[in-house]
C-alpha cells in the first residue's frame, strides 16, 4: 500500500528554543497532494538546528526534502544544489560527503520521521568509508565514518525514525539517545530503567504513560504512541486504530549503535557518557531486517519488539555489553513475533539472557547463533521460551549464569523444539521446563531444575512443553567392548574386553519421540552434566524404549540424551551415564568444559609472518580484595572511593582481568533482608568501577547476604569486617592480593 505524501503550502519550518536548545520541531499547515519526486540530498554540513537557506544541508534539511516536506524552493542555491531529482522508479536517498574531522552531528531534538516509502539513508556514501575492511574478527563490517548523537547535555529520546515501508539504515554510528518516560498530561513520573522492577509489558506501560520507548533507531506506525484523545480507547491495543498500519520491510544494516566510531581498530567500543536507552525498537513494524550490525553499551536491550514484529529478521549481528541499567536481555521479544527468526549471531557480555521472550504471539525460530557469557548482572537462561512452537536449533549456549535454554509453564508453552544445540559451563540444566506450583521469581528467571517423571495427566498442563519425559537410561553405566557393549547388568554375557570405537546404549522416554543422545561436560548444581555434543540420534517404539549405537566415545565420557516429541516437544536432559571399560577400574570422567572466561569481540589484524614467539615475562599485581560500607548501607564513602579507583586502575592497566563481585553483611538483619542488601553493595561497586571505565562483561555480581561472615564475634569491629565486598579475580600470572580495612566504617 502507498501511503500519501504531505506537503507545506503555505509555511515556514522552525525549532522552538527553550533554554539553550532547540528541542522542538513543527510544521504549520499540510496537505495531500501528488506524490512528490524522488530526491537524493547530500548532506554537507554537520550543524543542526533551526530551518533556514544557508550554506549548506544538514540532515534534518534532507530528511525533510526527500520526505516531501521541505521545497526545493526554501532551499539557498547552495543546498539545492546537493539535491537532485531521480526518475521516479529510483529510491528517494539521503547521501553524505561532509567536511574531514567534521563527520560527527549533533542534533539539538528529535529529527524528523523518514516517513516516504523506500528511502535509503546510507553512511557508506561518506568519503573515507573503508569498504571492504574490517575492525572485529566477529563482524566483517567497516567502522562507520559518520555519528548521530544529541548535543551535549541534551536529552534526544530517539536518533533516527521510520514509520514508512522499505526504509533502509546503513553504514551509521548512532548513540546517546535516550529519556524518562512521563506523562505530561498526569504529571506521572516513569522511568524505563525501572520496566524490570515492576515487571511491565507495553500495555501496562500505556496505563502509566502515552509515550514510546527511547532508541537508537525506532521503527513503527506514523505519529506514534496511539492519540489518547481518540475514543473509544482500543481494550488491547494492537492494533491501535485502522489508520496505525506498522512500518513495513525496513532494513538496518552495517551500522554501530551505542557508541561512537572507532577508526582505529581498537576492538572495545568507546563507552559515550550517556549511554542510549535501547539500540532497535520495532515497537510497529513487520518484515524488519536487522543485520550485520554491532550494537553494545545500552541501558537496556540492544533490540526490543512491542505491538508487531511479525517476520522479523535478526542476523549476523554482534551484540555486547547491553542492559547495563534496564531491561537486561540482550533480545526481548513482545508482542506478535511470529515467524520471527534470531539467526548467526554472536550474542555475549550482556547482563540478562541473550534472547528474552515475554508472553509472545506466534512463533519463532533461533539458529545458529553464539550465545556467549550473557547474565552478567542477573542470572537467568541463555535463550528464554513464553509460547507455542518455537525452534531452538545449532546454537552455542556458553559460559551462562543460569540454565541454557527454558521453556515456561505459565503462559502455557507447549511444542518447543530444542535441538542439535551445544552447551557447557551452565549455572543450571541445558533445557528446563518450568513446573506452574514453582511459581517464584527465581524460578521462571532462572528456572527450577530437574522434574520428576511425569505421574499424572496434570502435569501436562502445568509444566512446560507439556512435561514431556526426559529419557532414562538402563543403567549409570554402561562398557565399551569394540562395538558391543552393554549395561552393569549385562556383564556377565559379555565376551571378553577390547579396545571400543562405539558404545551401544539402552533406555526409555515417550513413545514416538526422537531422542538425541549427547557427549556430556561437567556437572552442574543439580549433578546434572551439560550437553556438549551432539553424537546420534534414535526413535522411540511404542513400548517406550529405545537403543542406539554411538560412535567416537571414549571410556571416562559422560553421556546424556533429550527427548523431542511431535506435539509436546522438547523434554529436559537425561541423568548422565558414564562410559567404563570392563578389563580395568572405573575411570575418572573427562571434562569437555571451557575453563577460560569468553572474550566477546577480538580486533582484526590482517595476516602476517609467523615469528618466534617470546616468552612473556611474569607478572606481579597487587590490588585490593574488599572495600566496606556503614551500617545498614549500600553507598560508596570517600574512603571506599579511593579503594575502588585503585582497583579500576589494576583492571584498565591489565585487560585480561575479570572478577567476580560479592555482596556480604553483617547477621543482624533477616536473610532474606540481608540477601537484597548484599545485592545492593555488589551493584553500587560495580557501577563504581563502570564509570571508571570498566566494561560491564567484565564483572559479574552476587550476593552472599549473611552466609559469610569474616568471624564469628559480636563486636563492632567484627559487624565492621563482615559490612563488604569481596572481588575474586581471575584470569591473572602471579596476582598478589591484599585484604585491606582502610575503609573499616564502625558504627557509633
Amino acid at each position: 500500500m502507498q501511503r500519501p505524501v504531505s506537503m507545506l503550502t503555505a509555511a515556514t519550518l522552525s525549532l522552538t528554543t527553550v533554554g539553550s536548545f532547540f528541542v522542538n520541531q513543527t510544521a504549520a499547515i499540510a496537505q495531500e497532494i501528488t506524490p512528490v519526486p524522488s530526491f537524493r540530498a547530500v548532506v554537507n554540513s554537520n550543524a543542526d538546528g533551526a530551518i533556514a537557506p544557508d550554506q549548506g544541508l544538514t540532515l534534518r534539511e534532507a530528511i525533510l526534502v526527500v520526505n516531501g516536506i521541505l521545497t526545493l524552493e526554501q532551499l539557498s542555491p547552495e543546498e539545492r544544489s546537493q539535491v537532485t531529482q531521480q526518475a521516479d522508479t529510483e529510491a528517494p536517498r539521503i547521501d553524505f560527503n561532509l567536511p574531514v574531522g567534521e563527520t560527527t552531528i549533533q542534533v539539538v531534538g528529535e529529527l524528523p520521521p523518514l516517513n516516504r516509502d523506500g528511502i535509503v539513508l546510507d553512511g557508506t556514501t561518506q568519503p573515507g568509508y573503508a569498504t571492504g575492511s574490517q575492525v572485529i574478527n566477529e563482524l566483517p563490517t567497516p567502522a562507520p565514518v559518520v555519528a548521530i548523537t544529541p548535543i551535549e547535555n541534551l536529552e534526544v529520546r530517539r536518533g533516527i525514525t521510520i514509520t514508512a515501508d522499505n526504509i533502509t539504515v546503513r553504514g551509521l554510528s548512532i548513540y546517546g539517545f535516550t529519556g524518562d518516560l512521563s506523562d505530561p498530561t498526569s504529571g506521572e513520573f516513569f522511568d524505563f530503567r525501572g520496566w524490570e522492577t515492576r515487571h511491565l509489558d507495553w500495555r501496562e506501560l500505556y496505563r502509566a504513560t502515552a509515550t514510546t520507548p527511547p532508541a537508537d533507531i525506532f521503527i513503527a506506525h506514523r505519529l506514534p504512541p496511539p492519540d489518547i484523545t481518540k475514543q473509544p480507547t482500543p481494550a488491547n491495543f494492537a492494533p491501535f486504530y485502522d489508520d496505525d498500519v506498522p512500518a513495513r520491510n525496513a532494513v538496518i544494516e552495517d551500522n554501530w549503535l551505542g557508541f561512537p566510531p572507532t577508526l582505529a581498530g581498537n576492538a572495545q567500543p568507546e563507552t559515550p557518557v550517556v549511554r542510549s536507552a535501547f539500540g532497535v525498537s520495532v515497537f510497529n513494524g513487520t518484515g524488519a531486517t536487522i543485520r550485520r550490525n554491532w550494537i553494545a553499551n545500552h541501558d537496556g536491550s540492544a533490540i526490543i519488539t512491542a505491538v508487531d514484529a511479525s517476520n522479523l529478521s535478526v542476523t549476523e549481528n554482534v551484540i555486547t555489553g547491553n542492559g547495563v541499567a534496564g531491561m537486561p536481555d540482550a533480545i526481548r521479544l513482545e508482542g506478535n513475533i511470529d515467524q520471527a527468526r534470531i539467526a548467526g549471531n554472536l550474542v555475549c557480555g550482556n547482563d540478562g539472557s541473550g534472547v528474552y521472550l515475554f508472553k509472545p504471539k506466534g512463533s519463532i525460530a533461533v539458529e545458529n547463533n553464539q550465545i556467549v557469557y550473557n547474565s552478567r548482572r542477573l542470572r537467568r537462561a541463555g535463550v528464554y521460551l513464553m509460547g507455542d512452537r518455537h525452534v531452538v536449533t545449532g546454537n552455542q549456549i556458553r559460559v551462562q549464569a543460569g540454565p541454557g535454554v527454558v521453556v515456561t509453564a505459565f503462559p502455557r508453552s507447549v511444542g518447543n523444539r530444542i535441538q542439535n544445540n551445544q552447551f557447557t559451563n551452565l549455572e543450571g540444566l541445558s533445557i528446563d521446563l518450568v513446573q506452574l506450583n514453582q511459581a517464584g521469581v527465581q524460578d521462571y528467571q532462572r528456572a527450577d531444575g530437574p522434574n520428576p517423571q511425569r505421574d499424572s495427566q496434570n502435569r501436562r498442563e502445568d509444566t512446560g512443553n507439556a512435561a514431556v519425559n526426559a529419557p532414562q537410561f538402563v543403567s549409570k553405566t554402561f562398557y565399551a567392548l569394540g562395538t558391543q557393549v552393554g549395561s552393569a547388568a549385562d556383564t556377565p554375557l559379555l565376551a571378553a574386553p577390547k579396545q571400543a570405537t562405539a558404545v551401544e546404549v539402552f533406555g526409555t522416554a515417550d513413545p514416538g519421540s526422537e531422542i538425541e543422545i549427547y557427549r556430556a561436560s561437567g556437572l552442574d548444581r543439580f549433578g546434572y552434566a551439560a550437553l556438549a555434543e551432539p553424537l546420534a540420534t534414535t526413535t522411540v517404539g511404542e513400548d517406550g524404549k529405545f537403543k542406539a549405537t554411538v560412535a567416537n566415545l571414549q571410556v571416562g565420557d559422560r553421556i546424556s540424551a533429550i527427548a523431542t516429541h511431535p506435539t509436546d516437544g522438547t523434554s529436559e536432559p537425561a541423568a548422565p551415564a558414564m562410559i567404563q571399560s570392563l578389563d580395568q577400574a572405573a575411570v575418572a570422567p573427562t571434562d569437555q568444559s571451557a575453563s577460560s572466561i569468553p572474550q566477546c569481540v577480538t580486533a582484526y589484524v590482517p595476516p602476517a609472518p609467523p615469528e618466534v614467539p617470546v616468552p612473556e615475562e611474569p607478572i606481579t599485581i597487587q590490588v585490593p580484595t574488599r572495600i566496606h560500607f556503614a551500617l545498614d548501607q549500600s553507598n560508596i564513602s570517600p574512603a571506599t572511593a579511593k579503594v575502588l579507583d585503585r582497583v579500576a586502575a589494576v583492571m584498565l592497566e591489565n585487560p585480561a582481568l575479570v572478577v567476580d563481585i560479592e555482596g556480604h553483611t553483617d547477621p543482624r538483619a533477616s536473610d532474606a533482608y540481608n540477601k537484597a542488601l548484599g545485592q545492593r553493595r555488589a551493584l553500587s561497586a560495580r557501577n563504581y568501577l563502570i564509570r571508571k571505565g570498566i566494561a560491564p562483561e567484565r564483572m559479574t555480581i552476587r550476593s552472599q547476604g549473611e552466609t559469610q561472615r569474616v568471624s564469628q564475634g559480636s563486636s563492632r569491629v567484627d559487624y565492621a569486617r563482615d559490612r563488604r565486598v569481596e572481588f575474586i579475580f581471575r584470569d591473572a600470572r602471579g596476582l598478589e592480593l591484599i585484604v585491606q580495612e582502610e575503609d573499616l566504617q564502625i558504627e557509633r
